[in-house]
């Protein structure tokens, strides 16, 4: 059993790369390299003491003890941002590097094949869920969506140690796999509040609303649907991990 231990987890990955050409899959790779390595730079955070796990258009990382979580969440993700936009500068929007993030403060134990602990199972199914990407979607001229645990909204966002409002965030619901949880959403120059996204509350950050089959499900059919959630049991998960 690994020793117990708390870390900032990071996870990034990019919209649309499955279906890109070898240049541009290539040049795709070289790009979130570098545009990380810059934010990480810019937000005092030492990429060297990261242990990372890279997948082409996939960054995994695990923060050393003492990172900065409102370093990560502010000044890290606005240099990510300005980043994108620089590199997407002249392109047609089609050959745009767009990326979803998360980030999340949580157990990530060293296991005998990497980290183990519910951290790393949280924010990859943050990162990779329907509303993060449906919140990239929904925004065409943004390069970026954030996604944040409700630990890190409430201990970082919310208690002003950023330079973010709340309002600028959208609170959702995310469900991948055997998942289930809440995180909150932030796209660079777009207002979440008032999309459609999939398990969120529209308009607002309120109360979480039925999930969309379940609203259309009562709406169309008159059917009364119920809706039972658990709690992920991520102790067995282990994730890869290359220094």
């Amino acid at each position: 059993m690994g020793t117990f231990g708390r870390r900032l987890l990071l996870a990034v990955d990019a919209k649309g790369y499955g279906g890109a050409d070898v240049l541009t899959q290539t040049l795709f790779q070289e790009a979130i390299s570098r545009l990380v390595g810059e934010a990480a730079d810019a937000a005092g955070l030492d990429r060297d003491r990261w242990v990372t796990q890279e997948a082409g258009d996939s960054v995994f990382a695990v923060l050393p003890e003492g990172a900065s979580e409102p370093a990560l969440v502010d000044v890290f993700m606005r240099t990510l941002d300005a980043g994108l936009r620089a590199f997407n500068h002249g392109r047609v929007p089609e050959a745009w590097l767009r990326l979803r993030a998360a980030v999340h403060f949580g157990t990530a134990s060293a296991g005998a094949n990497g980290f183990v602990g519910k951290g790393p199972v949280e924010v990859g199914r943050i990162c990779d869920s329907a509303v993060l990407r449906t919140a990239l979607a929904s925004a065409p001229e943004a390069c970026l969506a954030v996604g944040v645990s409700v630990t890190v909204f409430n201990d970082v966002v919310r208690e002003a140690y950023t330079t973010f409002r709340v309002k600028e965030f959208q609170e959702v619901r995310v469900e991948a796999k055997e998942y289930t949880g809440r995180a909150w959403i932030w796209v660079p120059g777009h207002d979440v509040r008032g999309c459609d996204l999939e398990g969120a509350a529209p308009g607002g950050a309120g109360e979480l609303a039925p999930a969309r089959e379940e609203r259309a499900a009562t709406r169309d059919q008159g059917q009364v649907v119920q809706t039972f959630y658990g709690t992920v049991n991520a102790e067995g998960a282990v994730f890869g991990i290359s220094q």
